[in-house]
C-alpha cells in the first residue's frame, strides 16, 4: 500500500508541482489550500506525512502545527517556508515540525526528505522493540513508543522519541551533530545543525529536572551531545 501525503499550500501551481512529482514517486496525494481544511482532510485521507506551507489563509502553518500537536497528533510534518532568516525557520521546529524546506526547492529534494522521514519512522517501529529501557528515572517502551519519567507518561513527538532512542543505543558515546542528523533524520544537513539543537532542547525540557544542569543529555562543547551512561539512580514508579 502506497504512503499518503497531504499537501497544504495556497498556491495551486506549487501544489500541482508537488502533487505531480509525488505521484510519480508512487505516493497517494491529496491537496488542500488553507489551514482549516487540514483537519477535515485528516479524517478522510489519514496521511502518513503532511507537507505544510507556512503562509496559509484562515489558519497559518504555525497554527495548524500547534493545533495538531496539542491534539496529540504526531503525523510527521515538513514545513515549507519562503522566509530565509534562520530564526524564522526554527519557529517551525519549535512547535513540532519534523523538518523544513525553504522555497524555492527541488521536488527531488522534497521527495528525499519525505523518504528519509518515513523510512526512519518505519525503522524505529519495526526494529526498536523488546524489553523496556531504563536510564535513571526514565523508562522507555520502544514497541509502544511510550516514555515514562518518574512513572509519569510524557508526550514526545516522533522525532523526539527517535532522538532519545538513538541516544540510548549509543549511551555514553559522544555523538556529533552530523552523526545525529544522519542517525535520526537519515540525511546530511551540514549547512545548518540547529535542527539537532532545537530537538535536544525540547527533549531536555521533557525529561530533565533542570535543563541548565542536565542529568541525562550532556553537551560536549564544539562537538555534540552524549547520553550519560550512568545517570543518577532514582526509583521507578
Amino acid at each position: 500500500m502506497s504512503k499518503r501525503i497531504l499537501v497544504v499550500d495556497d498556491d495551486p501551481s506549487i501544489s500541482r508541482l508537488i502533487e505531480f512529482n509525488l505521484k510519480l514517486a508512487g505516493y497517494e496525494v491529496s491537496c488542500v489550500y488553507d489551514g482549516q481544511a487540514v483537519f477535515d482532510a485528516l479524517k478522510e485521507f489519514r496521511p502518513s506525512l503532511i507537507v505544510l506551507d507556512l503562509m496559509l489563509p484562515i489558519l497559518d502553518g504555525i497554527q495548524v502545527c500547534q493545533k495538531l500537536r496539542a491534539q496529540n497528533n504526531y503525523t510527521p510534518i515538513i514545513m515549507l517556508t519562503a522566509l530565509t532568516d534562520l530564526s524564522d525557520k526554527i519557529v517551525g521546529l519549535d512547535i513540532g515540525a519534523d523538518d523544513y524546506m525553504t522555497k524555492p526547492f527541488s521536488p527531488q529534494e522534497l521527495i528525499s526528505r519525505i523518504q528519509s522521514i518515513l523510512r526512519r519512522a518505519e525503522l524505529f517501529t519495526v526494529t526498536e522493540v523488546g524489553h523496556p529501557i531504563e536510564i535513571g528515572s526514565i523508562r522507555i517502551h520502544p514497541e509502544q513508543r511510550d516514555v515514562l519519567v518518574d512513572g509519569n507518561r510524557i508526550e514526545l513527538t516522533p522525532k523526539e522519541f527517535e532522538l532519545l532512542l538513538f541516544l540510548c543505543k549509543h549511551r555514553g558515546k559522544v555523538l556529533s551533530r552530523q552523526q545525529l542528523l544522519y542517525g535520526v533524520w537519515d540525511y546530511h544537513f551540514f549547512e545548518d545543525t540547529r535542527i539537532v539543537d532545537v530537538h535536544i532542547s525540547h527533549l531536555r525540557e521533557k525529561i530533565e529536572v533542570n535543563t541548565r544542569d542536565p542529568e541525562y543529555i550532556i553537551t560536549i562543547r564544539n562537538v555534540g551531545y552524549k547520553l550519560k551512561e550512568k545517570p543518577p539512580t532514582k526509583s521507578l514508579a
